[in-house]
């Protein structure tokens, strides 16, 4: 005689699913414990009832050939699989995962449209069964629904049957099953059969709602092996990896998420009824106070009241976050929904980390990584360690090249203290901190490579493949290089120089040459050729030149802001790259032609004066014909203040020791009317916003002729401004008025 089996159809994240299935177990006292899950893992469910295993974890499932070949089953606290699991341990009783294997799954050809979708794919039943019951019972959708009648209900009744008989009326008016629903649904039921006849007693099968009537209607084992027959396989690896909370949510792109899995382990951990609104609104009270907002208990009582009531207009058994969330933006942000929103991600999300105990064995990415640890012997810490590394040496180096790999993987374990300073030499300092999600992210680069390099480069070449801006696919080759992968380098730089060669954009192009300027000049520092860069870069620096005078003319402001950026960035990297002296020249005369192009925009033209004035390719004479001429009075006020921004900004200093170029400006200060002047005073204060009180201090004494030494510290003497005598007066008058106004109280 085979053993009784009950099938408890459950929501694969449900907290109250979770907790009606711990109390139907309870009651049921089962033998065998049956859960949806890969067969061939099942050594490893045991390892949940570890008390050091802390959720939220997923099962991790590769292909040996094809590491990036994997598949992840995500469980947490509230999920009725770990629950079952858990139960099944600490009662002594078997337990099983009973679906397809994994080496069925990952052997899979994915491109067969028939094996993963079939005639379900365009079926509204079946892909989401739940929002059709939703629908025929007035809801809006089948989030709330499910919420109500099951996960928050406080008296859901008989809800396994009751699942049961929805489903069976759902499944009797939907298509034919997929070939790949049929094999899981198949292996199920023998599964399922094999364990009736091994136990003597109760078997509980714990699966997905919807596959319940599959699981309980008679089939002939004959049949269930004949669909099985001819199902690909594949050798797989699987292992236990840890996970997050944010990756448990719907938008983070898992099908199988909830909503809100912050509010889920609310719910699992709450007691129900009003004290589950209650603790919930605490919590969003304490995250309000520790950002600084008031938020009195009073308004926490009001809060709780206020929900209750607000879901019994809507006949709802209890309030749900929608529900607690309108009535904390009323009452404990006073109506202030940006308030909600600093806390919303907190508490609807969370930001829980899972971890897996010693001795588990790890994915190939984090196995790599705790061999690189042990050889470079860095220690992962949680609190912040500064570290600083030689690059000339063998270990420091290791370490380096480590780290910036980890960077590539976005897995920041050490960030650069000096970014962007240290440069040319050969010393680096870090910060590191190691975070639990760290582990996580590995996990999930898996499908890059099974090994740090693999991945770090596999990552790489795939972020260069779609890259279409010239200056990230620079930064992505330079990340290469520092990170001493030399299959994404050259991989980089061919794609680099491809679109170089087919792009006439003079913006793209002046953006590659600061990362490729990095690398020509510092690649030294590393293992790694720079040779092709280095022939590479004067072409690119030839076309910008080229294209520069055209792409200046008659451009809006944000646009010309962005140009001039990017213009004064090429003429550091060109300048630091010490290239040819007649591709340099060519980058001059692109410089200098802007300079008597009357449709080119003035502030670019006045920043492409400065380059060249600093560079000592404009005589200072000639700069303050140029200034004059630009500043004259018949120049429109705009333009003029376009090109004093572009020559003067970050360098007002070069006023305090240039004679000619002050006299010009002053005379064009002094030519402008009251209107004028007043709409550029925003201006003048960005471009002297830089020096100091020493240096205004200097460009007065300058500006007046003062000499050391003179009365008062000031000076010898002070130059006559015309019509001294007219204005002193006014000046007089107005002082005294300020003076016996006196100070406001």
């Amino acid at each position: 005689m085979s053993a009784p089996v009950s099938l408890f159809g459950i929501r694969h994240h449900g907290p109250g699913s979770a907790r009606r299935l711990v109390e139907a177990l309870d009651a049921l006292q089962p033998v065998a414990v049956l859960i949806e899950g890969p067969a061939d893992a099942s050594h490893l469910l045991p390892l949940l009832a570890d008390p050091a295993m802390e959720t939220p974890i997923a099962l991790l499932t590769w292909a040996e050939e094809n590491p990036a070949n994997a598949s992840f089953f995500p469980f947490t606290d509230y999920s009725p699989e770990y629950q079952a699991a858990r139960w099944a341990v600490q009662h002594g009783a078997m337990l099983r995962f009973i679906d397809l294997p994994a080496s069925d799954h990952l052997g899979a050809h994915h491109d067969d449209a028939e094996e993963h979708g079939g005639a379900q794919a365009d079926d509204a039943v079946s892909r989401d069964p739940i929002g059709t019951l939703a629908a025929a019972a007035g809801y809006a959708d089948g989030e709330s629904w499910w919420a109500d009648v099951i996960e928050e209900n406080p008296d859901p009744g008989p809800i396994f049957a009751a699942v049961a008989d929805a489903m069976s009326a759902l499944r009797s008016e939907g298509p034919p099953l997929s070939m790949r629903e049929a094999a899981r649904e198949a292996h199920m039921r023998l599964e399922i059969g094999r364990a009736a006849k091994e136990c003597d007693g109760p078997v509980a099968v714990v699966c997905g709602a919807w596959h319940v009537p599959a699981l309980a209607a008679k089939h002939a084992a004959k049949s269930d092996r004949e669909i099985l027959k001819g199902r690909p396989k594949a050798k797989v690896r699987a292992t236990w990896a840890p996970w997050t909370a944010p990756r448990l949510a719907r938008a983070s792109g898992y099908g199988a998420g909830v909503v809100a899995p912050g509010w889920c382990a609310h719910v699992w951990a709450a007691h129900e009824g009003p004290d589950r609104a209650a603790s919930w609104l605490t919590k969003a009270a304490h995250a309000l106070r520790e950002r600084g907002h008031f938020v009195s208990t009073a308004g926490v009582i009001e809060a709780q009241r206020l929900g209750v009531a607000l879901a019994a207009l809507r006949g709802r058994p209890a309030p749900g976050f929608e529900e607690l969330r309108e009535v904390a933006i009323a009452c404990l942000c006073g109506g202030e929904a940006a308030l909600w929103n600093e806390i919303s991600a907190e508490l609807l999300i969370g930001a829980q980390v899972g971890a897996i105990p010693p001795g588990i064995p790890l994915a190939p990415l984090l196995e790599d990584l705790q061999r690189q640890q042990k050889t470079t012997r860095l220690k992962p810490e949680a609190l912040e360690r500064a570290l600083t590394l030689d690059l000339r040496s063998e270990s420091g180096l290791a370490r380096s090249t480590l780290l910036h790999r980890l960077l590539a993987l976005d897995v920041p374990w050490g960030k650069l203290a000096d970014a962007g300073r240290s440069r040319g030499t050969f010393r680096e300092n870090w910060v590191l901190s190691w975070q639990g999600e760290f582990a996580v992210r590995l996990v999930e680069n898996l499908i890059h490579g099974s090994t740090i390099a693999q991945a770090a480069a596999g990552r790489l070449m795939e972020a260069m493949r779609t890259e279409s801006d010239l200056g990230r696919l620079a930064a992505l080759v330079r990340t290469a290089m520092t990170a001493d992968l030399a299959a994404a380098a050259e991989f980089g730089t061919a794609a680099l120089e491809t679109r170089a060669a087919l792009t006439s954009d003079c913006a793209a192009l002046l953006a590659a040459l600061p990362p490729m300027a990095d690398i020509v000049r510092y690649g030294e520092a590393r293992a790694g050729t720079v040779a092709h860069l280095a022939a590479l870069m004067p072409r690119i620096v030839v076309e910008a030149a080229l294209a520069l005078p055209h792409a200046a003319r008659n451009l809006d402001g944000d646009a010309a802001d962005t140009l001039r950026k990017a213009v004064v960035a090429a003429d550091s990297a060109i300048e630091l790259a010490q290239l040819d002296k007649t591709v340099v020249a060519t980058w001059q005369s692109a410089l200098r032609a802007l300079l008597h192009d009357n449709h080119a925009t003035r502030i670019v033209s006045g920043t492409a004066a400065r380059l060249l004035y600093a560079a000592e390719y404009l005589a200072a004479e000639e700069a303050a014909t140029l200034l004059a001429r630009m500043l004259s009075p018949g120049t429109p006020v705009t333009e003029a203040a376009g090109f004093f921004e572009g020559f003067f900004e970050g360098a007002g200093q070069r006023l305090i020791h240039d004679r000619a170029l002050r006299a010009a400006v002053d005379d064009w200060l002094l030519s402008l009317d009251e209107d004028a002047f007043t709409s550029s005073l925003p201006l003048f204060r960005r471009v002297f916003s830089v020096l100091d009180h020493s240096e205004r201090r200097r460009l007065m004494d300058a500006l007046f002729d003062r000499s050391p030494g003179g009365v008062g510290g000031g000076g010898a003497g002070y130059r006559l401004v015309p019509g001294a005598a007219a204005l002193w007066p006014m000046q007089e008058k107005r002082i005294l008025e300020l003076l016996a106004a006196g100070a406001p109280r």
